[in-house]
């Protein structure tokens, strides 16, 4: 089968990563299954992936390994112990192989299992290929007739995203203002979450006006440019001066964290929820317990929250904006994504 492999570190992504012949993958083990991609969704992840970002926090995989960690497609093959999936069945992985008997997997918070595997990232085979092999607790089946191609990246940007809004919820309440930062993968989804699952008042932000535009077509109440400032003034003028009770983090990039503090409303008790990274959050600690600010982080969802996500979707009331590209055109897929040129999310189609 065909897959896109990575074999350097920061490099242009045409040199790091190649489009080569290797085997189909095998049942190993009775809850395996292999999945026939239909879709693979293109995360910033991926691209930070290829520039080492996550190399160590990963255990420095070993080289090569095909990445793709957003994965929709057709039931291939199964292991001896699965049942109730059948060849060409519709479905979406989670992203996570999770063992089901740590407390994480225990309580509901399998993304946290202790014995996770994460393919396309930690140096196991992912989804930027022909087919995957994964396991039985990753499936989710779609109802039949489903496309899975365009619902792949609901995957991991989508989960995220919901797994974020989740955590919001107790701090909204009629009347709450909260900015979405960047809507990109993530934050298009959460733009509609929010509309679906709250009362909230939805401000996106965003430093491309284009997309603000695409914020306010999935619902978005008021937007806001990041101009100079970071988007602080603008802020401030659609919250009416207060500024925003909750704010929703989907770049945390470079000084991005410092801006978002500037966001929150200055009277006490607003939330931060930090959901993407590379830059630092460092509120003073007087400001912290003085205005009783809120920090969370939040990463991946879980299996259960994947499972409610997708039946918002079947319900219509939760959407994707996908953009597909050839297998083969992988390279410039990424170059895309990295450049802000993707609405919504790329897709990898085999």
């Amino acid at each position: 089968m065909k897959a896109v492999r990575l074999y350097e570190y920061n490099r242009p992504f045409g040199e790091a990563l190649k489009l080569v012949n290797v085997p189909d993958p095998k049942i190993t083990s009775p809850t395996d299954v292999i999945v026939k991609i239909a879709g693979a969704g293109v995360c910033r992840t991926d691209i930070h992936i290829v520039q080492a970002v996550w190399r160590d926090a990963l255990g420095n995989p070993n080289l090569p390994y095909t990445i793709g960690h957003e994965n929709a497609g057709f039931v291939e093959e199964v292991g001896s112990s699965v049942t109730g999936l059948a060849k060409g069945d519709p479905v979406i992985c989670h992203p996570l192989m999770t063992c089901g008997l740590c407390r994480a997997c225990r309580t509901g918070y399998d993304m946290a299992c202790e014995h996770g595997v994460f393919p396309g990232l930690d140096g196991t085979d992912g989804g930027y290929a022909e087919y995957l092999k994964t396991s039985e607790r990753t499936i989710i089946k779609l109802a039949p007739g489903t496309d899975p191609v365009p619902l792949a990246p609901f995957a991991d940007a989508g989960i995220t995203a919901y797994h974020a809004v989740k955590k919001a919820l107790p701090y909204i309440y009629a009347g709450t203002q909260v900015v979405v930062v960047g809507i990109g993968g993530l934050g298009h989804f959460a733009v509609q979450l929010l509309k679906v699952m709250s009362p909230a008042t939805v401000i996106a932000l965003d430093t491309n006006r284009e997309r603000l535009t695409f914020a306010e077509q999935l619902g978005a109440d008021r937007v806001a440019l990041a101009a100079d400032d970071g988007g602080i003034k603008e802020v401030l003028n659609a919250t009416g001066g207060s500024g925003a009770d909750v704010v929703l983090d989907f770049v945390a990039e470079n000084d991005t964290p410092s801006y978002a503090l500037q966001y929150m409303r200055q009277s006490r008790g607003a939330t931060y929820i930090v959901v993407g990274y590379g830059g630092v959050v460092a509120p003073t600690t007087l400001d912290m317990i003085s205005k009783e600010i809120n920090v969370i982080g939040s990463i991946v969802g879980s299996y259960a929250e994947l499972t409610e996500l997708m039946e918002l979707n079947r319900q219509g009331r939760v959407h994707i904006s996908s953009t597909t590209f050839p297998l083969s055109d992988y390279e410039h897929a990424l170059d895309e994504l990295d450049a802000g040129r993707v609405l919504g999310r790329g897709v990898l189609v085999p």
